[in-house]
């Protein structure tokens, strides 16, 4: 396809860094596709990437985002999973095709688009037609672009890992995109939901299903918890804080609990007291986003539940700063770039 597009690039580490450069339209290889973007829901990891490169081995120009959705324009030779019109969604993970992630003891995998390969905030993408799934036909081009991070990342951890039932009790301490998509998750499954933050998000996150809703202020935080669960405790913790945080989540864990271990906003050195940990016979899933088996698990469900993606705020492709800005914040929901 002949033409020129716009691309977000930085030629160096840092947010003042990017620049939104006119670049020509790719055109795939074999066994590649081109996309034209629709939208790009962006995560907080992206912001990290630009800020500080997170000691990725990135090559510049480097363009972030990770999370797309479009359609396919143009297909190379040997394309067999997709056809011209097909609306898609990207993959996080492109390398996790399903059951275990790829890497080892001494090297964990992290292998994700807007890190360590090029992103995708852009008007068009060539990518490998395996680092692709078809798009929920029940989600808007913005809704479908939540998927890809925020989505899978809470459907993996509750549903393909900790295994989540009806009638159990989940603790969301958040109500950015992965926890509201926990907060979703968890009710079409018929669990029980406690959601904790700030005042001002209580009537939104009830608004969305949440059963319980604790300031997350509270000098008594831990005995609300206690109290709206009659002292047993939650079966499951999504735990999107990481840090110090990890001790809060093993103290209001039932016995047999599950915790998923998913962000690091207060850190990456997580600490927990070891003792209620062992005693409760707690276990601790540590969760980097999913396979793209897992994606496509979650498509189905989607379509299924028609479960509607919480998007706070949205945004022209030139105005990715200020999208930043917004992300530095701590929005309700995601922040979606929309891509003309």
């Amino acid at each position: 396809m002949a033409g020129t597009m716009r691309r977000w690039e930085m030629d160096a580490i840092g947010r003042d860094r990017l620049e939104l450069r006119e670049q020509p339209i790719p055109s795939p290889g074999p066994r590649e596709v081109l996309v034209k973007v629709a939208a790009v829901s962006l995560n907080h990891r992206d912001k990290m990437v630009a800020e500080t490169g997170r000691g990725l081995p990135i090559t510049f120009p480097f363009t972030p985002g990770s999370d797309l959705s479009g359609a396919v324009v143009e297909v190379g030779d040997g394309v067999t999973r997709f056809a011209v019109g097909h609306r898609v969604i990207s993959t996080f993970t492109p390398d996790w095709i399903d059951g275990t992630r790829p890497g080892n003891a001494r090297t964990p995998a992290y292998r994700t688009l807007g890190g360590f390969y090029p992103g995708v905030l852009a008007e068009y993408v060539v990518l490998p037609e395996e680092w692709l799934v078809r798009a929920p036909l029940t989600l808007s081009d913005a809704e479908a672009s939540t998927l890809p991070c925020a989505g899978l990342t809470a459907w993996f951890a509750l549903v393909e890992r900790a295994g989540i039932r009806a009638g159990q009790t989940v603790m969301i301490p958040s109500t950015g995109g992965v926890a509201l998509f926990g907060l979703l998750i968890a009710k079409a499954h018929g669990a029980e939901v406690i959601v904790s933050g700030d005042p001002d998000n209580r009537q939104r996150a009830l608004s969305l299903g949440a059963d319980h809703y604790i300031d997350r202020h509270r000098e008594d935080w831990l005995d609300a918890i206690y109290g709206v669960t009659g002292d047993r405790g939650v079966d499951h913790v999504l735990d999107v804080i990481g840090g110090a945080h990890l001790g809060k989540s093993v103290q209001v864990a039932a016995v047999g609990a599950h915790i998923c271990q998913i962000g690091a906003l207060e850190g990456f050195d997580i600490s927990a007291p070891a003792m209620p940990l062992m005693m409760k016979d707690v276990t601790i899933h540590g969760i980097g986003t999913g396979s793209r088996q897992g994606l496509e698990n979650l498509v189905r469900a989607v379509d299924r539940t028609e479960l509607k993606p919480v998007i706070g705020s949205r945004y022209a492709l030139a105005d990715l700063p200020a999208a930043f800005e917004n992300l530095d914040r701590g929005p309700f929901g995601k922040i979606v770039i929309e891509i003309a």
